[in-house]
């Protein structure tokens, strides 16, 4: 949450929107997931970089985020995410959280990817600001391979393998699956 002086709140903490509750993130996470509304992650430069980047990616996943957007990606981070079915998106040109004004009380649809992905497509983001103004900006989606393409079409590249293991094996393994 932005504070009064445009800090933000350090620690597990986030807005409930549109109650504007502030409380724990899981606890927020659960109650998106409740309500069937997707959410969005927005983060600055070589996100992801750290250890446990496969268990980051896990929890964002488990959180019920369905993007991440952000300036750049810590290379191994990125590939997990598409690995956990979550779409990587990276700002182009200048933009970021912070020339955005991103507050964390904004409506974001992602437009452009509704007939589908390819790898390093462009798309749109449509940010829906409180005070009823919308904007749009122009993100990559960093896909970069047709075989994420195909890990994010089956929700992550776990569910990518049970398949394709299900469609080779025999009937009576299918059966017991």
């Amino acid at each position: 949450p932005v504070k009064p002086d445009g800090s933000r709140t350090e620690g597990g903490i986030t807005l409930h929107q549109p109650s504007g509750e502030q409380m724990p993130i899981y606890e927020a996470a659960m109650k998106y997931i409740a309500e069937g509304v997707p959410t969005v992650v927005f983060g600055g430069e070589e996100y992801g970089t750290g250890s446990s980047r496969d268990w980051a990616a896990k929890g964002t996943l488990l959180l019920g985020v369905r993007a991440v957007i952000v300036r750049s990606f810590e290379r191994i981070h990125r590939s997990n995410l598409v690995g956990m079915g979550v779409l990587p998106f990276q700002f182009t040109g200048n933009d970021s959280v912070q020339s955005l004004g991103i507050r964390g009380d904004e409506v974001i649809d992602i437009a452009g990817i509704e007939s589908g992905v390819r790898p390093r497509q462009e798309a749109t983001l449509v940010i829906r600001r409180k005070d009823g103004s919308k904007q749009d900006i122009r993100v990559l989606l960093r896909i970069d391979t047709p075989i994420e393409v195909d890990y994010y079409l089956h929700g992550g590249i776990l569910p990518f393998v049970l398949r394709d293991l299900l469609g080779k094996a025999g009937p009576s393994v299918r059966a017991a699956a």
